[in-house]
């Protein structure tokens, strides 16, 4: 994984609003690869950014860290799903603008 990639993953999540999320699978597809690729920049490299804005395809937060997402959640009110457990991805998910021509 080279040093632009990893560059380009974690200044997608840093542009994340708060109360908003993103799916790893809606970043690789910003940014190219895969989900478990975005996951692997996360897990190494993501401390800096807000990384409980990232959440998995069902809107729960990344295995490990569900508490800590969940506090940081309710502080930014997040969109929840019945049972708070998981993001609404219906109302919290970002679209970037896009950087494509």
């Amino acid at each position: 994984m080279d040093d632009a990639y990893i560059g380009d993953v974690l200044e997608l999540v840093a542009a994340i609003p708060p109360g908003r999320v993103m799916a790893y699978s809606d970043i690789a597809r910003e940014v190219g690869g895969g989900p478990r690729q975005v996951g692997s920049v996360m897990s190494h490299w993501g401390s800096d950014v807000p990384w409980w804005r990232v959440v998995r395809a069902d809107g729960r937060p990344a295995t490990g860290h569900e508490e800590r997402a969940l506090v940081h959640f309710a502080k930014e009110r997040t969109p929840m799903r019945p049972g708070g457990e998981r993001v609404d991805l219906r109302e919290a998910r970002w679209e970037p603008p896009s950087i494509r021509s």
